[in-house]
């Protein structure tokens, strides 16, 4: 059985793997700004096999709105184009037969406020399952309790702990939420 203490750190490490998660998955939003993170994970077909954009070329942003895909085999290219496409990022590949480049339109104030709704949603699923965590965590100390393993001052510390922990963690994520939207924002 677990001890306060490392049923405190397993929390912690959930937590900060729960922000990792929100923030990849912030940075597949798409700003009006060009981002590799956009495109690095779209699955193309390369001979038969599901295979992220980033395995397959070098992603670069050689100007603010214009993404550049240079694939290393270059008869991947019309697979590669496909993959964008069917990705349904809102973007059009332009295949020059060298390279792909993908042109990031600016964001309409409609879409920039529909972004936003999209980045609150997600924070907010960040933020359950850091609530999920400590329900969970705090759980286990009440049943180390119940089994005598952990004394009922020992217990009121931990989940003090605990809640000071999804305090840091809830503001670290609405922190990350607001840069964001900042980010969206600007024109």
């Amino acid at each position: 059985m677990p001890t306060s203490q490392e049923i405190i750190k397993d929390l912690e490490q959930k937590m900060k793997k729960t922000i990792e998660a929100t923030m990849r998955e912030f940075q597949t939003m798409r700003t009006g700004r060009a981002q590799t993170s956009i495109v690095e994970g779209v699955s193309i077909d390369y001979y038969g096999t599901p295979t992220p954009l980033k395995q397959l070329a070098n992603l670069t942003t050689p100007e603010p709105r214009v993404i550049l895909v240079n694939p290393w085999d270059k008869s991947s290219l019309a697979d590669i184009e496909k993959g964008i496409l069917k990705a349904n990022l809102g973007l059009t590949p332009t295949n020059d037969g060298k390279v792909i480049r993908i042109a990031v339109p600016p964001l309409t104030s409609e879409r920039r406020e529909e972004m936003k709704k999209i980045l609150k949603q997600s924070a907010e699923n960040g933020k359950i399952s850091l609530r999920t965590a400590r329900r969970s965590a705090n759980e286990h100390i009440d049943k180390l309790e119940k089994e005598k393993k952990i004394t009922e001052d020992d217990k009121t510390h931990s989940k003090k702990d605990i809640q000071t922990m999804i305090e840091k963690y809830e503001k670290e994520l609405d922190k990350h939420l607001a840069d964001k939207e900042r980010e969206i924002s600007e024109v």
